[in-house]
């Protein structure tokens, strides 16, 4: 396989690209609170791609026709928004990307939807198991994310994600991978979220992939909903997803779509 970095002027267009992608995430994140329906929430996402000169990457497959992927709970990856109001408690995933200029971003983060300010007191047990549960992937994703350099493989990224997730005893997809990305949403290679060090595709500086933490509590086997996209967790065990384009660099991979930072 020949997977050909970027031109100067293809990476210029894809950082742009990435300031859309994560300026729609935060915002979408910063709108989904108890109460708020998930429509909303798409609304969010989808007037600020447009709103800063983007345009909608996900309507670009199949039929698809919406911004973003929401998935709550037992759901893993590309749920409908639909009309369903989110509850204290629930874990959430949005997934989003936009288009600059004929270039995509893709990203997606997993949080967990409460109170802005919540009450002081001891929080229950489900509460503290599903922050531990997020924070171990989000640090799935940024250690993976170092991996991201000239000279390493696939394999690495793909290590760093499995052994965080597996040592913390949650389970991984092996159904829903990471991918390239650029004048596609999905392009060539594959990232897996599992995978041994040294092996696979060798990284150049220049290529863009997206790297994405796909994993459950307990069985990341996934069974497809009638509405053909949302894919459930087989035991119904909490799904989570983070996710970021990235810039394979000489010796530091540099972040899209770092919804943090804009």
């Amino acid at each position: 396989m020949i997977i050909k970095p970027r031109t100067k002027d293809q990476l210029d267009l894809m950082r742009q690209s990435g300031k859309i992608s994560a300026l729609a995430l935060k915002k979408a994140l910063e709108a989904s609170k108890p109460g708020v329906n998930l429509l909303e929430v798409e609304k969010v996402a989808w007037n600020t791609i447009k709103e800063n000169g983007g345009e909608i990457s996900f309507t670009t497959v199949g039929d698809y026709k919406w911004a973003t992927c929401l998935t709550v709970n037992e759901q893993l990856v590309h749920g409908i928004p639909h009309d369903y109001e989110l509850k204290e408690g629930d874990l959430l995933s949005i997934d989003v990307g936009a288009i600059y200029k004929g270039w995509h971003t893709d990203t997606a983060w997993s949080i967990l939807i409460e109170e802005t300010k919540r009450q002081s007191g001891k929080e229950t047990k489900e509460i503290a198991e599903k922050r531990k549960f997020l924070r171990v992937g989000g640090e799935a994703l940024w250690k993976a994310i170092k991996k991201a350099v000239q000279g390493k493989q696939i394999g690495d990224i793909s290590n760093e994600i499995q052994s965080t997730i597996e040592g913390a005893g949650f389970s991984v997809s092996r159904e829903l991978i990471g991918h390239g990305v650029g004048q596609d949403v999905h392009e060539p290679p594959d990232v897996p979220g599992v995978g041994k060090p040294g092996t696979g595709l060798q990284l150049q500086a220049g290529m863009t992939i997206a790297i994405e933490t796909i994993y459950a509590k307990g069985n990341a086997r996934v069974y497809l909903e009638s509405d053909g996209w949302t894919y459930t967790t087989i035991d119904h065990s909490w799904g989570g997803l983070f996710e970021m384009s990235v810039i394979v660099g000489e010796k530091e991979a540099e972040v899209l779509t770092d919804w943090r930072k804009v």
